[in-house]
């Protein structure tokens, strides 16, 4: 049948298009996708038409009739992340208290990925959604229309219709460098994600504290993945003349630099001085030499939905942006600095 081979975007799909492609009437559809009763034939034949049109029905209309679902959206971009683990927790202990749901949803980082969740979260009718988005959805989330509030996390664009929680970037970056040229390094290099805005924030906070130091910024961009970090540290480390202290601009970034200088068999603080973001309790066995901001996770996730909340009871109220302050956990490098050391180990 040449209909159910018609190609159907996911936007605009509905009951009648179904209808149409199965040759049935919406009633017929209707009966098939609530479970009644239809002939063998009759049911391949509509759900048949729904995979080739794409349909997705709508779960909620199946629900008691409701406002909303008391259903919370979560979607962050790596649950891999401790920092998004965390930010999970917190909002998801919130969410339970006020007697509501969560849906999570992990994107990896993929725009594709991501649409497909923001397209379950309609389908969903949740009641509101708390997303950490892409670089491509932040840059343009304001023009994007949701029938429930949306709060940012983490990352941002430009402040236009929806709310945002996240840390003053460019402070805590500020920190780390000033710590490090407290610390006497003169060339401190930087490894940066290369896929959230949170990303270039921090890249322009240690350029900017750099210049202000009078130095130059050397730096690297990588997946925001431990591999990715390992991987490009590595390279450098391998140079003849490298910097001896290094930033990462994530929790995952650091650890991989960790196992690039491991790898090369150099030691922290002896040969390299790292500083990053996340206290995770990994960073504290690595101790003296492993400086990072402690952001403040329970308190985004638990402001994240207050913002939720504060938007569902005053919807035209102007939108807010909380921006919070990381704490700088110092842990200083004991052992003097050289001007240079060798690429590996003699």
């Amino acid at each position: 049948m040449n209909r159910m081979t018609r190609t159907f975007t996911d936007v605009g799909v509905g009951i009648k298009h179904v209808a149409a492609a199965a040759g049935v009437s919406t009633a017929t559809v209707s009966r098939v996708l609530s479970g009644g009763s239809v002939s063998p034939a009759l049911k391949e034949r509509v759900e048949a038409a729904v995979r080739a049109t794409g349909y997705r029905p709508n779960l909620s209309a199946r629900r008691l009739r409701s406002k909303h679902s008391r259903t919370i959206g979560l979607i962050v971009s790596d649950i891999r992340n401790p920092f998004f683990t965390a930010l999970s927790r917190s909002v998801e202990d919130v969410a339970f208290r006020a007697d509501m749901r969560v849906i999570l949803c992990n994107t990896d980082e993929n725009p594709e990925r991501e649409a497909m969740y923001l397209r379950l979260m309609e389908e969903e009718r949740v009641t509101g959604m708390i997303i950490a988005p892409t670089r491509q959805t932040a840059d343009r989330i304001e023009r994007l229309s949701f029938d429930f509030p949306v709060v940012l996390v983490d990352r941002t664009g430009p402040l236009g219709t929806h709310d945002a929680v996240v840390i003053d970037n460019l402070r805590a970056t500020r920190q780390l460098i000033e710590h490090l040229v407290d610390l006497g390094h003169r060339r401190i290099g930087g490894i940066f994600g290369n896929t959230s805005s949170t990303a270039v924030e921090r890249h322009e906070g240690y350029a900017a504290a750099m210049r202000n130091a009078g130095l130059t910024p050397e730096a690297r961009f990588a997946a925001p993945t431990i591999a990715g970090a390992a991987t490009e540290l590595a390279g450098w480390l391998a140079e003849p003349d490298h910097p001896r202290a290094f930033i990462a601009s994530n929790g995952l970034l650091l650890l991989g630099m960790v196992k690039a200088v491991r790898a090369a068999g150099l030691t922290i603080p002896g040969d390299v001085t790292l500083a990053g973001f996340d206290n995770e309790l990994w960073t504290e066995l690595i101790g003296s030499g492993l400086s990072v901001i402690e952001q403040p996770i329970d308190e985004i996730g638990q402001s994240a939905m207050s913002l939720l909340f504060d938007r569902l009871e005053r919807p035209d109220a102007p939108p807010r942006k909380m921006v919070l302050s990381g704490r700088l956990i110092e842990r200083d490098a004991s052992d003097p600095i050289e001007a240079a050391i060798p690429a590996s180990p003699p």
